[in-house]
Order: structure tokens, then C-alpha cells, then sequence
């Protein structure tokens, strides 16, 4: 290979599939993202990419081509905003009349769409070498991923995509995602899991050795490991609770009215402890509250920290998500560690990019 491929990340947000790019050995040279909140651990953590802060459907394509050097191959990575795919989503849909949906499933000028039909505008605009596109799931069975693929495909690039299962590539976390690979160097695909359900990271591996906390208490010598307040009576409910249990287990007098009601009694992932010897659920974007999810601490009593969030999304200890020397909202913080990409996996994919292009030249 005569020169190391140069990758521009879109949506970049904080950096994880930039830092996991670089961990491959990839030239990231820049993000781009619309949210300015993300520059400053975008830069700080991946210094030598450039934070570009614009809005990926309106940033003209060739300004994007003029960040590639004139030689070597040129690659494409991204993963838009899914919010519009996720199972809460999916949930909202199905309420919705079928009219309703008619009306707009299929629109380009949705909102909701708009990201997508814009990378793929991207891509044909510039035509990079190789193209990497993560998403969630539930992405793969709307009409915008069969008009992107389809997009891809009529430029001339073999293209695959699969779901995978985080774990396989040493995310300590039960998370699925979407990963579409296209090339036009010939046919991609993901490297093979590195890992198996003998030696899954674990939740005990990753954050078994952080100092312990209490509910509300905040770390000095890092800020980022702190547990939000809980109520009395949340501190009651996490003490009933066992490590991969439900509410089921609470006293009758510690139920939420609406797990009383039938359709409620189906959510039972909610007010939940981890388990030690597991990977951890989903991190979303509300991972440190206790009522949000099964983020309750396996042992002590709290919610996650958000330093034990951003590990379990599998970011390295040192990575920092904020400037020391300025306040922080824990909400937005939260919001940057479970809108991202988790490091491992962008590594996996990094590798698996970085190992095609090389057999391809």
C-alpha cells in the first residue's frame, strides 16, 4: 500500500468511531459534525483530526473532497443520527394510523430521513474509495437504507452490511448494531468476531475497579465519576433490587402506578441492577438515571457514573469528555457517551477497512 487511507468521519459527534479509526491505524484528518458541544473532546482526544462544525445536508460535497490529500485512498465513514430507527421509535410508529405512516414513511424531505439521503448525496458527489455507514438495526428494514445500498451499488461499489453483535469485538456491552461496508476496490466485508461468550467482556472487567460511590456522591479526582441524587424512595427500590432482576422483586408499596396497569407490565428492564459477569444493556443517552433503564450499579447503591458509562461504551479511561476548567451539564455529557459510536467496534471496523485496502493494493 503506497500511502495510509485518509477517512473523514461524518457526524462525528465526541469521536468514537474517529478514536476506534485511529486505533486501526487509519489517517482520520477530520469530523464533521453540526453540534458545537462536541468540538472540544472531538479535538482534544483525536488532535490530529480536525473538528469541522457544520450541518452535513447543506455543507457543499466538494468542500468535503478538498480535506483528502491529492494521492492515496480516500474513505468515507459516518454514523448519522438514529434516533428516527430506534425501538422507541418503532414503539411511537406502531400507535401511529396507518395514514399516517403513508403519508411519511418514504418522504426524502422528512426530517427524519435527511441525514441519509445526504451522505448518500456525499458519496456520489465525491465518490471516496471506500465507504463505512453504522446505524442501528432497525435502519436495515426502512426505504431510505434500501435507496442508500441501492445508491451505492449503481456507483459501482460491492457493498455488504451486516448486524453485529458488539461483544464479538470486545464491547463490554448488549449492543447490536448495523455496519455497512462498500468499496470499489471489490468485495468488503467485517472482520470475523474477536471475541466469544467465554471471554465476552465483562461488566466487573471494565468498571469493577473504579472507586465506589453513593448515590449523589462525586469523585475529586475525576468529575466525571459522579451518581446522580437518588429520592428516598428510589433508594429504597435499588435496595430491593437484585443484579439482572425487575421491579417484580420490589415490596407491592415500592410499584410504580403504571406497572400495576397491564400495559405496563412488559417494561421490566427499567429500575434494574447490571450483572457483574456480563456485558452491560444498551448504554443510551439517559445511562446515569436510575429509572431509565437497567443501569442501576450490580452492587452499590446508584445509578451508573458517567466515567462508567463512557468505559462500558468501551472509551479508553483517559479520554476526556470535558474541559477541567469549565462547568459541565451531566445531561449533555450523557447525551455525547451514548450518542456515540463505541470505540471498540470503530476499531473493528477500522481494521477491517484498513486490511481491505491493503490486500486491494
Amino acid at each position: 500500500m503506497s500511502a495510509v487511507p485518509t477517512v473523514i468521519d461524518l457526524f462525528c459527534g465526541i469521536g468514537g468511531l474517529t478514536h476506534g479509526a485511529l486505533l486501526a491505524g487509519l489517517n482520520v484528518v477530520a469530523g464533521i459534525d453540526i453540534d458545537p458541544s462536541c468540538q472540544f473532546a472531538f479535538e482534544f482526544n483525536n488532535p490530529s483530526a480536525r473538528f469541522i462544525g457544520a450541518d452535513v445536508s447543506t455543507l457543499p460535497p466538494e468542500k468535503i473532497a478538498e480535506l483528502y490529500p491529492a494521492k492515496g485512498p480516500r474513505v468515507l465513514i459516518g454514523c448519522a443520527p438514529c434516533q428516527p430507527f430506534s425501538k422507541y421509535t418503532e414503539r411511537y410508529r406502531k400507535r401511529k394510523s396507518a395514514s399516517d405512516l403513508a403519508r411519511d414513511k418514504y418522504n426524502k424531505d422528512d426530517n427524519k430521513w435527511r441525514l441519509l439521503y445526504s451522505f448518500a448525496n456525499i458519496v456520489e458527489r465525491i465518490q471516496p474509495d471506500v465507504v463505512s455507514m453504522e446505524n442501528v438495526p432497525g435502519l436495515a428494514k426502512e426505504r431510505v437504507f434500501v435507496d442508500f445500498h441501492d445508491t451505492l451499488t449503481r456507483l459501482g461499489y460491492k457493498v455488504s452490511h451486516s448486524v453485529v453483535y458488539c461483544p464479538d469485538y470486545g464491547v463490554p456491552q448488549n449492543r447490536r448494531r448495523l455496519v455497512l461496508l462498500a468499496s470499489k476496490f471489490g468485495d468488503i466485508e467485517i472482520i470475523p468476531p474477536l471475541f466469544n461468550t467465554k471471554n465476552y467482556p465483562t461488566v466487573r472487567e471494565v468498571i469493577g475497579n473504579l472507586p465506589p460511590l453513593k448515590a449523589g456522591e462525586r469523585r475529586q479526582d475525576d468529575a466525571l465519576h459522579a451518581a446522580a441524587r437518588l429520592s428516598t424512595t428510589n433508594l429504597q427500590r435499588i435496595k430491593n433490587s437484585t443484579p439482572g432482576g425487575t421491579w417484580l422483586d420490589w415490596d407491592d408499596n415500592l410499584r410504580l402506578r403504571c406497572h400495576k396497569k397491564s400495559a405496563g407490565k412488559t417494561y421490566r428492564s427499567i429500575y434494574g441492577r447490571m450483572k457483574w459477569d456480563a456485558p452491560s444493556p444498551t448504554i443510551t443517552t439517559q445511562f446515569y438515571g436510575y429509572g431509565n433503564g437497567r443501569f442501576g450499579h450490580p452492587e452499590q447503591d446508584r445509578a451508573l457514573s458517567l466515567r462508567e458509562g463512557a468505559l462500558l461504551q468501551s472509551f479508553p479511561k483517559n479520554y476526556a469528555f470535558v474541559n477541567q476548567n469549565k462547568p459541565f451539564k451531566r445531561r449533555e455529557v450523557g447525551r455525547h457517551i451514548g450518542n456515540a459510536v463505541p470505540v471498540e467496534l470503530g476499531k473493528a471496523i477500522g481494521v477491517s477497512l484498513l486490511n481491505h485496502i491493503s490486500e486491494a493494493n
